[in-house]
């Protein structure tokens, strides 16, 4: 993983919407904003310091989970949502190590060019697109269509970590990066 640097936390910093929520901190991304000029030195620091030990601070794994009203009766659990409230601080380690992780996938083309999620300047509506004129131009020529369709929204709750974790090996993942990666999905306290 490359060093941090200044100029890219500062990038990230000003990246973030200026909103007033916050994690169990009670910072917002406001004042993150405000203070940018006394935190970008002491963030490349601990940026740096995170990747060359391969370990995510131990105190931005902590979230704040609140419920959120779908619909239906409020008084049934099951109509809520949690939502896990992060620290700001987190935010911006997690920028560093997707910022690393994408440009490591796209050097190497490890995700399929077949593929809609986790990827810049894809929509479901261009997946859309292409399923229906696949679908069109197999019509046209007589041939049979059909799909098959997963949503796979929820399936990172799922993710056994240590398959994760070989999987990232066997992608060129490995040493301090890896290690980093395993830091931030263990121990993850609400």
């Amino acid at each position: 993983m490359t060093p941090v640097t200044i100029k890219e936390i500062k990038d990230i910093i000003k990246s973030l919407p200026p909103k007033n929520s916050s994690g169990y901190d009670e910072i917002p991304l406001r004042i993150l904003k405000i203070s940018m000029p006394f935190i970008t030195s002491p963030l490349t620091y601990l940026g740096n310091k995170a990747i060359s030990k391969g370990g995510f601070p131990a105190r931005l794994k902590y979230s704040q989970v609140i419920p959120i009203y779908k619909k239906g009766n409020k008084s049934e659990q099951t109509n809520y949502r949690p939502i896990s409230l992060l620290t700001s601080f987190s935010k911006i380690f997690e920028k560093l190590i997707y910022t690393r992780l994408n440009k490591h996938v796209i050097l190497h083309k490890i995700i399929a060019k077949e593929q809609f999620g986790f990827k810049s300047n894809t929509s479901t509506e261009k997946a859309i697109f292409q399923l229906l004129n696949k679908v069109l131009k197999a019509i046209d020529n007589k041939e049979w269509a059909g799909g098959l369709f997963c949503d796979l929204s929820k399936a990172f709750d799922y993710v056994h970590h240590d398959t994760l974790s070989e999987k990232l090996k066997f992608y060129g993942i490995s040493g301090n990066a890896n290690k980093l990666i395993n830091s931030y999905l263990t121990d993850t306290r609400e």
